[in-house]
């Protein structure tokens, strides 16, 4: 396998662009070429090439799954999934989540924790921190550990009825309130005192 071409600069994700005497094009970063002494019309046997396409995909895997993570609070089985999604091959998506575990990048019950306490910090109430830990595919085991603690939402209840409730109590405006409450994960018992304590003045 003859090596037709390598683009003189990396692209915008660093990496070069290989063309192949079979037609195949390899986006691969300098490591990759570095380490197999890549140049243009360079020969290939088809074990050396095998290798390098491996090569390529595992490295590939690895830096994709370190943006993912950098960028947002994901759980190994949403990596997974990202990773497959973006079109990475299956076994090195697993590959490289298991090498994330090992540097320890990737904790589901820490990012368990991250998860509630930002749910936490704006507001949300316990039904929206679950739904959260669902979406971002949280194994259940870790969901009552971080639930646990979860702190008293009337406080913030309370504000968002003060800034958002009509002047003129005009129902059909308070239910609308009301619902968006219920969509930020508050209980309808919650919302309900909060609003009886606001019209005692407490």
């Amino acid at each position: 396998m003859k090596c037709d071409s390598l683009s003189a600069s990396p692209d915008r994700a660093g990496r070069y662009a290989a063309k192949f005497s079979d037609g195949t094009v390899l986006r691969l970063y300098p490591q990759v070429v570095a380490d197999f002494a890549l140049t243009a019309g360079r020969e290939l046997t088809e074990e050396e090439f095998a290798r390098l396409r491996k090569a390529a995909g595992e490295l590939s895997a690895k830096n994709r799954a370190v943006r993912i993570v950098a960028a947002a609070d994901v759980s190994r089985r949403d990596l997974e999934r990202r990773l497959v999604q973006k079109g990475e091959d299956p076994d090195q998506a697993r590959q490289a989540l298991a090498w994330m575990e090992e540097l320890n990048l990737v904790d589901d019950r820490e990012t368990a924790r991250r998860i509630v306490a930002r749910c936490a910090a704006k507001g949300y109430g316990l039904g929206r921190a679950r739904q959260a830990l669902y979406e971002k595919q949280i194994p259940k085991e870790y969901w009552d550990e971080a639930l646990a603690d979860y702190p008293d939402q009337t406080e913030a209840l309370e504000d968002y009825l003060r800034a958002h409730l009509p002047d003129d109590g005009d129902p059909k405006e308070t239910q609308r309130v009301v619902n968006a409450l219920l969509r930020r994960g508050h209980s309808y018992g919650d919302i309900r005192r909060a609003l009886d304590s606001l019209s005692r003045g407490d």
